[in-house]
C-alpha cells in the first residue's frame, strides 16, 4: 500500500516488515543504491524520509524509529534499486535486538497504511 508519493520519491509498506508500518521509501528515478545517486537527488529522497518517518511513528505509536539503508552485496542489500527502512521500534524490544520479519495480511497493511496516509498528511 503507497503511504506517500511527491515528484521524486514513494512510499509504501513492507509485505514482510518487522514491525507493522515498516515503510519503504524509494526514489523515482533508478539508481542501483545510494552511491550511485547525485547528492541533491539524495536529499531529495530523505526530505521524504522525514516526513514518512513522523507519520510511522505517529501512526504505529513507536517508542522510536530505525532508518535503514545499503548499498552493495557485502551491505547485504538485496534488492538493487535504491531504498530506505523506516522500522518503527518499541522500548520492549530492546533486549532481543531486532525482530524477526512478519507476513502481513492485506487487512492489516491497509489499517496501518491508512493511519499512516492520514498522519503524514496533518
Amino acid at each position: 500500500m503507497i503511504v506517500f508519493e511527491d515528484p521524486n520519491s514513494i512510499a509504501f509498506l513492507d509485505i514482510h516488515p518487522l514491525n507493522p508500518g515498516h515503510t519503504l521509501v524509494v526514489p523515482r528515478k533508478h539508481y542501483p543504491s545510494m552511491v550511485e545517486m547525485p547528492p541533491e537527488e539524495v536529499g531529495k529522497v530523505f526530505v521524504s524520509v522525514a516526513k514518512v518517518m513522523r507519520g510511522v511513528k505517529k501512526a504505529s505509536s513507536a517508542d522510536g524509529i530505525n532508518i535503514g539503508q545499503s548499498n552493495g552485496r557485502a551491505a547485504s542489500q538485496e534488492v538493487f534499486h535504491m531504498h530506505v527502512h523506516v522500522i518503527p521500534r518499541y522500548i520492549h524490544e530492546l533486549p532481543e535486538g531486532f525482530p524477526e520479519r512478519k507476513t502481513a495480511s492485506q487487512a492489516d497493511l491497509e489499517l496501518i497504511g491508512k493511519k499512516i496516509k492520514a498522519a503524514i498528511e496533518r
